[in-house]
């Protein structure tokens, strides 16, 4: 089979049907009947190419039709082509090759904009800053060009050179910068600060091969600033490697606790991942949050949280993603992400949505059929599902994700606050800022004075960005924040910016305020301990 697959890339497909054709047609290779539907898809191919009113390449009707195939298993079986299996190893590896920005497009003219350089990168290095719109890439202008292709020709092979040019606020003319490009850190952890002077925030943006190194090092950096509680993000975290999973899952648990079940079709993907030494932080009460972009590997470990009461789970239920899926290399280039097993928590919770309709899993609805939950208030609620119970006894529901202990929804933007974030005003405004202000404010003392404010309502003016003066006074907060976390990031980076956005996070300061609440869960599970301990000198 190697060497016909050689053969047929040497000589070019003249057709593909006729490959099928020849495949169909193998003695003995198949069932009468399934050789019937390889012989009707080769018939279905041959027309298409030979008759259909436009030329098709052959490996778009290939590449449609394995794509095709796949979408009728699950939501999660894919086909990775070139460009997403080389993004997907990168994402995994923790790195790749480039010059370290972070780029968006900006503004009403869709400009590509760097956000933030990653310290320590050749842009870092080079004065690349916040605000700087890339107007050239290899001399190609990047009106109309998408982030993928912008980033398709920024990243390269380390060592190699990229020349590019920069339009900057304040400056007339464009700077031309050429830089080496080197390895570049893709940190699974965003962020890790103390948000109080003994409660430290992590947040786990994806599971990628680096994570758990990554958190052991920053739990033990927070631990000698003073850390004794933990808030632990995984909201908008998509997931990733399962063994990350179980590791991290590791650090918070006692030796034994199972972690996750998998069971599949084949005796292979039926697995139990236990804790198998004992977790370093097992004295932190922790808060977790999650919400429905939260999937996989994320609830994984939230799922394991919450079933051994070793923390508490605050904020919107999760995707629901219970499917494993296996990456198999097809060549080296592509590969196949197939699912192979599905996923327990230790309760025995299949969370996985169903997804027979897909335009209801990927939009799921808001206004789902509730019941009550411990603990919590009034209003606490999740949708339906088969009941399980944690190890203190607590009631959990299985199907459609994990469902958090306390439920909190996250702040709307009113029409206003939209307004602003859809035309990037906090994030110009802080750009033009830092042009006529090149010293850095001091950061400890930095608040937005009414002067500031004024100039704001200038520049939106400026723009022809209408704003009542009744909803400016009644965002007036949250302008305020805006303004403030956008300037931060544009001198001193995202850090910074992100603890002035923590401070209108609702469901960030609720989890603040429920660590009573986890500090009970871990009451709770020691009691559950002692009543499964025998008794003084009673054989067990």
């Amino acid at each position: 089979m190697r060497q016909s697959g050689k053969w047929l890339l040497a000589v070019g497909f003249t057709s593909v049907a006729a490959t099928v054709w020849m495949t169909s047609r193998a003695p003995a290779a198949q069932p009468d009947a399934e050789q019937e539907r390889l012989k009707t898809f080769a018939q279905i191919l041959d027309l298409v190419e030979t008759r259909y009113v436009e030329e098709v390449p052959s490996e778009k009707l290939m590449e449609g039709a394995i794509r095709g195939m796949l979408r009728t298993l699950d939501p999660h079986s894919n086909y990775l082509d070139t460009r997403s299996y080389k993004e997907m190893r990168e994402e995994q590896r923790g790195s790749f090759s480039g010059l370290g920005i972070v780029i968006s497009l900006r503004g009403d003219e869709n400009a590509l904009t760097v956000i933030s350089p990653i310290e320590g990168t050749p842009a870092f290095r080079a004065g690349i800053r916040a605000g700087d719109v890339i107007a050239e890439i290899e001399g190609q202008d990047t009106i109309g060009m998408s982030i993928d292709d912008a980033l398709a020709k920024l990243r390269g092979p380390k060592g190699t050179q990229v020349s590019f040019k920069i339009r900057r606020e304040g400056e007339a003319e464009l700077s031309a910068y050429t830089l080496k490009r080197d390895d570049i850190p893709t940190n699974s952890i965003q962020y890790a600060y103390l948000i109080r002077p003994d409660t430290g925030y992590i947040r786990i943006k994806n599971f990628t091969q680096t994570t758990d190194r990554e958190l052991g090092e920053r739990i033990d950096d927070l631990k000698t600033q003073g850390m004794t509680k933990l808030v632990l993000d995984l909201r908008w975290n998509p997931g990733g490697l399962l063994d990350q999973a179980v590791k991290v899952s590791s650090r918070f648990l006692k030796q034994g606790d199972e972690i996750v079940l998998t069971k599949g079709r084949t005796e292979r993907a039926n697995d139990e991942f236990r804790v198998t030494t004992q977790g370093s932080t097992l004295d932190l009460p922790m808060v977790v949050l999650v919400n429905r972009g939260s999937a996989s590997a994320s609830e994984i470990v939230s799922g394991a949280i919450q079933d051994h009461d070793r923390g508490l789970v605050v904020g919107e239920t999760s995707w629901g993603k219970g499917l494993v899926q296996t990456v198999y290399t097809l060549s080296q280039d592509a590969a196949l992400a197939l699912t192979t097993a599905r996923y327990y928590t230790p309760s025995g919770r299949l969370i996985q949505r169903d997804y027979r309709s897909l335009e209801d899993y990927f939009s799921p609805a808001d206004d789902e059929e509730t019941v009550s939950t411990e603990p919590g208030a009034e209003g606490n609620e999740v949708p339906l599902g088969d009941t399980y119970y944690t190890d203190g006894g607590r009631k959990v529901f299985g199907g459609g994700g994990i469902h958090p202990d306390v439920r909190v929804e996250l702040e709307e933007l009113t029409k206003t606050t939209e307004l602003l974030e859809r035309k990037s005003a906090f994030f110009e405004f802080a750009t033009r800022y830092r042009a006529a202000h090149p010293e850095a404010p001091d950061e400890a003392t930095f608040e937005v004075s009414p002067e500031l404010l004024a100039q704001f309502r200038a520049y939106l003016a400026e723009r022809q960005i209408e704003v009542k003066d009744e909803d400016f006074a009644q965002n007036e907060a949250y302008v305020r924040r805006g303004i403030k976390a956008e300037i931060y990031s544009n001198y001193f980076g995202l850090v910074p910016r992100n603890r002035v956005l923590a401070e209108g996070d609702r469901q960030l300061q609720e989890a603040l305020r429920l660590f009573p609440e986890a500090e009970r869960l871990t009451a709770l599970r020691a009691a559950a301990e002692s009543r499964k301990q025998p008794a003084a000198g009673v054989p067990n």
